[in-house]
């Protein structure tokens, strides 16, 4: 008995398929620890973006006060321009998260809102 005969597209379709069913049975799943500590981690990626700016502008200025003897106008110019990188560089990291969290498929649960008033 002979097979019958399919276009080079269909048996690419069919191999694309069957691979992606094997991917989905094989793939581990992802618990909700690791999860967290991925989340964990990519805070503290961000706010290492914040930090590390503030001080490497302190630096720079420092730098630049004590070769020009300009008093404080460079530390202060310094730390203005280092709390503006780092605030861009965290939200590029942010944008780039939410970019690789949109490609993974997985919708984020919403929080409820809480109406806790005290007293």
């Amino acid at each position: 008995m002979s097979l019958p005969t399919e276009s080079r597209e269909e048996a690419i379709k069919r191999l694309n398929d069957s691979a992606s069913s094997l991917e989905a049975r094989t793939a581990p799943p992802v618990s909700h620890e690791a999860a967290g500590q991925a989340a964990t981690g990519q805070a503290w990626r961000i706010i290492a973006d914040l930090f590390g700016g503030v001080f490497v502008g302190l630096a720079l200025g420092a730098i630049v006060d004590w070769y020009f003897h300009t008093g404080p106008a460079g530390l202060i110019g310094g730390v203005l321009l280092g709390f503006a990188v780092s605030v861009w560089m965290a939200w590029l990291t942010a944008q780039r998260l939410m970019a690789q969290a949109k490609a993974s498929g997985v919708e984020p649960k919403s929080v409820p809102f809480d109406e806790d008033e005290e007293d």
